[in-house]
């Protein structure tokens, strides 16, 4: 008896905790309810148009499944896992961000706490959507995940400690949303902990990959934490431009060029990391690496990375140390373009080299770089992880207040 009524205290209080978090009622007319200027117009034309290919790639998969994708036996990762990885390396980042505020209590970058803790929820729930239908059968995998789990799996591993983190950014976003900051800090210090655990984890994905020797190393691990940061400062950069329509108040302003500050620093870092490993790769000629670093430097691709996620933005903020903020949105949205390509890379230039490289009868010809370009399913699920992005923002601002409250 005394069992069943301390059950029945614990249902009621987890129902008081869930009905008292402040939110407000949303149909689609609310959704639908903006104002209609020539940048809102198109921004919503793009949402819906990107929605509308996710919809048309998702039923093309589902009729044909993986024959619908470009990807083969030689290159069995494809735009998916680059833009799964782009979405979860911005959640991260965002993270990390909103940790500044309401985990570590610098007062500057409280203003973008709520924000950021609630992109970084958008964009792995986004992440998810996509990875779902590169998978194959996502539900088994989520059952097999808990009944025979594989200790040993990098995969594994990122998959779990990417369910874990999702939670804690939840929590923290509701105890944020009900103003308690002392919780709010405890499950946002939990979470980003196991966020940059889950993150370091993904790169192992592909430091562990001993028969790819241009992966192979503990150089990924390291360098996706260094580009999550710098990916989530773009992304502040671009909310908080929205938010504001670049007439930025002056505490905006101080936030904003203390994160470029911030930003010089990493992309600094990250030119420095990236000079050392091509170095390392091609130095030596060491067969499988060496080659495929010097064909990696040949490719627009890496230049595109190179130019429009460091060389641009470090030179904007070097330029006056942060202050260009209008100017700083705009980079930042070429910025994340740059990141774009970063992911793209990252799998594509993994599996450049083929892994068999002898004729095996007298007539074939020998193994050269393996080609790759994705399918129009492809691009339209990944945009269509975009368009779940930009509504599950929007619904999120008209659903949540995420400005910054005093009390």
């Amino acid at each position: 008896m005394a069992e069943t009524i301390e059950t029945e205290n614990k249902k009621s209080a987890i129902k008081d905790f869930i009905s008292t978090i402040p939110f407000n009622k949303i149909g689609i007319k609310d959704l639908m309810s903006f104002e209609k200027t020539p940048r809102n117009l198109l921004i919503a034309v793009v949402t819906v148009s990107f929605l509308a290919m996710f919809v048309i790639g998702v039923a093309i998969y589902l009729m044909h499944g993986h024959h619908a994708y470009n990807v083969t036996r030689e290159h069995p990762w494809g735009l998916l896992i680059a833009v799964y990885i782009f979405f979860v390396v911005s959640s991260t980042g965002l993270c990390i961000v909103g940790s500044l505020g309401d985990v570590f209590k610098f007062k500057d970058y409280e203003l973008i706490s709520k924000r950021a803790i609630f992109g970084s929820i958008v964009t792995i729930l986004a992440g998810f959507a996509v990875i779902a239908f590169e998978i194959g059968h996502p539900v088994t995998m989520m059952v097999y995940n808990i009944l025979s789990p594989g200790l040993t799996s990098a995969i594994w591993w990122m998959g779990t400690l990417y369910g874990l983190y999702l939670t804690f950014m939840i929590i923290e976003f509701v105890f944020l949303l009900k103003h308690d900051m002392k919780m709010a800090r405890i499950f946002g210090l939990t979470g980003l902990l196991v966020g940059l655990a889950a993150h370091s984890n993904l790169g192992s994905v592909f430091g562990f990959l001993n028969a790819r020797p241009i992966s192979n190393g503990v150089f990924y691990p390291t360098y996706f934490i260094l580009t999550a940061f710098i990916t989530g400062i773009f992304i502040a950069f671009i909310i908080m431009g929205l938010r504001y329509r670049l007439e930025f108040p002056e505490e905006v302003k101080k936030m904003l060029t203390g994160l470029a500050k911030i930003q010089a620093l990493l992309i600094s870092i990250l030119i420095f990391f990236v000079t050392w490993k091509m170095l390392t790769d091609i130095y030596g000629g060491m067969p499988n690496r060496a080659e495929v670093a010097v064909h990696i430097l040949g490719s627009w691709t890496f230049w595109a990375e190179v130019v429009l996620a460091m060389l641009i933005p470090l030179v904007v903020i070097l330029k006056d140390m942060g202050k260009s903020h209008v100017l700083l949105f705009w980079v930042s949205l070429s910025g994340m373009v740059g990141i774009f390509f970063m992911r793209y890379n990252l799998v594509h230039d993994t599996q450049l080299k083929p892994l068999q490289m002898l004729k095996k009868t007298e007539y074939q010809l020998p193994p050269e770089w393996v080609q790759y370009f994705p399918s129009a399913t492809e691009i339209m699920i990944s945009l269509g992880g975009l368009g779940l992005c930009m509504l599950m923002y929007w619904a999120g601002t008209k659903m949540f207040n995420l400005d910054e409250e005093t009390h």
